[in-house]
């Protein structure tokens, strides 16, 4: 069977594609790649299983025990990659959405990972008041889930924010003076 036919059938074969090859350089083991995706231990081996057969990833024995990884020799490795990087999108109401479940949410910004700049510290700021903290790390892990990539996320209240707006703090100037996108702003900044 080609290996391509065996690669989109299911969402969660999907997730662990985009976590694969947009983290090549990192190896899972089977209960990590399911935590990170937020999939069952057992779909994540048996989608785990089809992707060895494929060939898209590899099976390591390491210290740490059975690992999987990105195969860079996989025959379309660097078409697939680039297939999935352009494909793979949250929209912004998806974004605020879930975000709102983890207080009054006052500013969302997208820069680094959602706008293509490499080197940022920050790829989304959250600025709200009476936010959760528990309830804000499960919706940036959602959202983790959905990109296959880990966030770095920074989360402000809306008297801190405006306060390091107004000294130039550094990792502000950081988002605000590169590409960003601003999907929210109820601060008028």
């Amino acid at each position: 069977m080609d290996p391509l036919a065996r690669l989109f059938s299911s969402s969660a074969r999907l997730k662990l594609l985009r976590l694969f090859l947009f983290n090549d350089d990192t190896a899972f083991t089977a209960a990590d790649a399911a935590t990170r995706i937020n999939i069952s231990p057992e779909a994540a081996r048996k989608e785990i299983r089809t992707l060895l057969m494929a060939g898209v990833i590899r099976k390591k024995t390491g210290k740490e025990g059975i690992t999987f990884g990105a195969n860079r020799r996989f025959a379309y490795y660097p078409e697939l990659q680039a297939f999935l990087r352009t494909t793979t999108s949250v929209s912004d109401t998806d974004i605020t959405t879930s975000l709102k479940k983890a207080g009054t949410i006052r500013l969302v910004a997208l820069s680094g990972l959602f706008t293509g700049a490499i080197e940022t510290k920050v790829d989304l700021l959250v600025v709200g008041d009476k936010l959760e903290d528990r309830q804000l790390e499960k919706a940036v892990h959602q959202l983790e889930a959905e990109l296959g990539r880990e966030l770095r996320f920074a989360a402000f209240t809306t008297e801190d924010f405006r306060y390091r707006l107004g000294v130039y703090d550094r990792l502000l100037r950081d988002i605000f003076d590169y590409p960003h996108r601003t999907i929210l702003d109820r601060i008028n900044t």
